[in-house]
């Protein structure tokens, strides 16, 4: 066994004890929670689906089932894997599966239907699933114990408008009680730190103890869990409303288990997913959507972290890859590729300020956190942000090997009369530095009217070999994937004097 199953098996030991109001966890107890198989659904990005289906493979080894519902993959793992599910770059959302009905056979009428709904609460295997949410909940609960340690602490910088000097002493103390909480939320939210779970054994670990200690003194009395049913339906051919569903639905529940409902300040979130005759229910394990890891600092058009990562996907990144986000605005895919691909360099540049310095700011907030993790000055990562034209990059001819942007949707950003100009210049512009017969670009836009145009006048240089369709908050947009051919990139002024001199001599 490897040192990061090891680990967690001895991370798990620490969050069932903090469970023991109302599970008994012997030895037994803990091997089988650990060997447990679980089926987990994943939101991804309308589009990748084929994306998060390859890393769950490369990274888990796990076989991945595409649902017919667009966005959505299962996938079958152990306990002991749930860490390394919270670090996948191409999900948004992740839940355990309660069960799955491949083929529900609905009734004719409502009432029937509904009245299904309500039978359904008390037939489904919920044991294995919750025992999976109690352990993925303990971290939420260590989340917001250090988010209300960081605001205690910055109030005590500023006392009535005057800095107050802070003894260094107690800070370096609540550092070392709360080594552990910080190691596993960074691991679990920020799968952009790779670290072994090995790190949280030894003194970690003990310093650990003394806080379970005193918060097993506080969940002494047992308390009545919050829930809400999340329903998800998809099709024409039902006889019943989503709100209907959810309340029959949501009514069983409770009345199983006797928990209160609360749709804000809830515990648990129930998941009910329609797909025409395909019915799943599950049980989240995120809070909110993990492509929320590396931007602070958001713009007009920021782009999700899980997207970036896809787009990067697709271009297949190689060691000592140069790759280049010629439009980043807040940085979005090179953060995300050097993130994912640290050995690569890349290249953030746009040529609006206001955009570079929230990519500069971005870059330098992960540095930062980086820095809290590890205790210790950080390396640093191969990025670097620049203030350019986009039709008049400083960077040498076939000198780049992956350009990977988002282009101006026309919209928020830029005009759609303005992209028929800079769309067919920017495709010049990046034929001209990206290496021929190797580079690769991937791009994207929702004005693929305008892109098509652009990119047929420029078949000699680019080959497109990939269209990928994506939704783009609610937008039906394009990811193009293109090939540099073999041809050299000969400039429009210096094509115009060859036509002239070959002109002369023919007269």
């Amino acid at each position: 066994m490897c040192d990061i199953e090891e680990a967690t098996n001895q991370l798990l030991d620490v969050n069932l004890h903090e469970n023991q109001k109302s599970v008994q966890v012997t030895e037994s107890d803990l091997g089988s929670e650990s060997e447990l198989l679980v089926t987990i659904g994943a939101t991804v990005p309308t589009g990748f689906e084929q994306t998060a289906a390859d890393e769950v493979r490369e990274k888990l080894g796990s076989s991945c089932k595409i649902s017919r519902d667009r966005g959505k993959i299962y996938f079958v793992i152990s306990v002991e894997s749930l860490a390394q599910v919270h670090c996948l770059r191409s999900v948004d959302n992740l839940f355990v599966v309660v069960q799955e009905f491949q083929d529900y056979q609905f009734k004719q009428t409502k009432e029937e239907v509904l009245k299904d709904f309500e039978d359904l609460a008390g037939k489904l295997p919920w044991s294995n699933p919750l025992k999976v949410w109690k352990i993925n909940a303990s971290f939420k609960k260590k989340k917001a114990k250090r988010k209300k340690i960081n605001q205690n602490s910055s109030k005590e910088k500023i006392n009535n408008g005057q800095e107050v000097k802070i003894d260094q002493r107690n800070v370096k103390k609540e550092f070392t009680s709360h080594a552990l909480d910080s190691h596993i939320l960074d691991y679990y939210e920020n799968p952009a730190i790779k670290e072994d779970v090995s790190t949280l054994v030894g003194d970690d670990l003990a310093s650990c103890k003394d806080e379970t200690d005193e918060s097993s003194k506080e969940e002494t009395e047992p308390q009545v869990l919050k829930f809400r049913v999340t329903y998800h339906r998809a099709g024409e051919k039902h006889c019943f409303t989503s709100n209907e569903a959810a309340r029959d639905f949501g009514g069983a529940v409770q009345d199983y288990f006797k928990w209160k409902a609360d749709m804000t300040n809830f515990d648990v979130e129930v998941l009910l997913n329609i797909h025409d005759n395909e019915v799943i229910v599950g049980i989240a394990l995120t809070e909110e959507s993990l492509h929320r890891r590396n931007i602070t600092h958001f713009g007009p058009t920021t782009l999700r972290s899980t997207l970036a990562y896809g787009m990067l996907r697709l271009c297949d990144p190689l060691p000592y890859d140069i790759i280049v986000d010629p439009m980043c605005g807040t940085g979005a895919i090179p953060i995300e590729g050097a993130t994912e691909w640290s050995d690569c360099f890349h290249i953030a540049g746009d040529n609006n300020p206001l955009a570079v310095n929230r990519a500069a700011n971005n870059i330098a907030s992960l540095l930062t956190k980086s820095q809290i993790k590890e205790g210790k000055p950080s390396w640093g990562l191969p990025i670097d942000a620049v203030q350019w034209d986009i039709c008049n990059l400083p960077l040498r001819t076939g000198s780049v090997d992956i350009i990977v942007t988002d282009l101006p949707f026309g919209k928020r950003m830029g005009s759609k009369k303005r992209n028929w100009n800079l769309y067919p210049a920017c495709l010049r512009e990046m034929s001209r530095v990206c290496t021929p017969t190797t580079g690769r670009a991937v791009l994207l836009t929702q004005d693929t009217k305008c892109f098509t145009k652009a990119l047929s006048g420029m078949r000699h240089v680019w080959r497109k070999v990939d269209t990928v369709w994506v939704n783009v908050g609610g937008l039906r947009a394009a990811v193009y994937v293109l090939i540099r051919t073999p041809q050299a990139f000969v400039h429009p002024s210096e094509q115009d004097g060859e036509r002239g001199t070959l002109w002369q001599c023919k007269e």
